[in-house]
């Protein structure tokens, strides 16, 4: 894939970025393209020059909008990381992973029935404002100066603190048991991977998150319905 860097404005571009790439992965390619384009001139950047990086990360199974900062705007990452966000997300009910999303290991709860839409509605508005979350243990928070993942992935046992973030709003795009769709407007913060295990607890039916896809970051939108 070759990401079109004529389109940056002020340093910053707009990628839509395709499952199963992590955000470094499209960061060290975008870094590789402007490594390409000055060698092919005859020129040898500086560091400066390939200088790249992400504005918050995308899950590697989730797409939508990631936003690069090239050069000096590398310097406004912190501004972005305090905006909020708007996902689409489908959660499956009646199952859970151990990693909240495709990725994890699957386990389907077959003694689960269909939620009538009724009690999903009043379940899902239950989550609407200001709430506690504890992010998932397969993320990228540091937990005694390490990354989450990284120990639970060496079998470690993690506890990642609560934190308090804001649902703005949760819209119901579709609903045919098992898969539920929203769309839903956040603080920054939120893990949707982890509104999706507590919707599916709320329920009683257990759910992960299967797909996400990010819509906007502040007032950043890429047009990727």
């Amino acid at each position: 894939m070759q990401f079109d860097l004529a389109k940056a404005v002020d340093g910053v571009l707009l990628v839509d970025k395709p499952a199963g790439w992590t955000s470094f992965d499209v960061v060290a390619k975008i870094r590789g393209q402007l490594r390409a384009e000055y060698m092919a001139r005859g020129e040898k950047p500086t560091k400066r020059q390939l200088r790249v990086g992400h504005a918050g990360t995308l899950d590697p199974f989730a797409t939508g909008l990631l936003v690069i900062l090239l050069g000096d705007a590398t310097k406004k990452a912190t501004e972005f990381l305090k905006l909020d966000k708007v996902y689409e997300a489908t959660i499956r009910l009646g199952a859970t992973s151990t990693t909240g999303d495709p990725e994890g290991e699957i386990s389907i709860l077959h003694a689960t029935t269909p939620v009538k839409e009724k009690f999903l509605e009043k379940a899902v508005a239950e989550f609407v404002g200001e709430i506690t979350q504890i992010p998932p243990k397969f993320s990228a928070i540091k937990v005694g100066g390490q990354r989450a993942y990284k120990l639970a992935r060496e079998g470690k046992e993690v506890e990642v603190p609560p934190r308090n973030v804001i649902i703005h709003s949760i819209g119901i795009i579709d609903y045919t048991w098992p898969e539920l769709k929203i769309r839903t407007h956040v603080s920054s913060g939120t893990y949707i991977r982890t509104l999706a295990e507590d919707i599916g607890t709320a329920l009683g039916t257990g759910a992960y998150c299967a797909a996400l896809r990010r819509i906007t970051i502040g007032d950043w939108e890429l047009d990727v319905r």
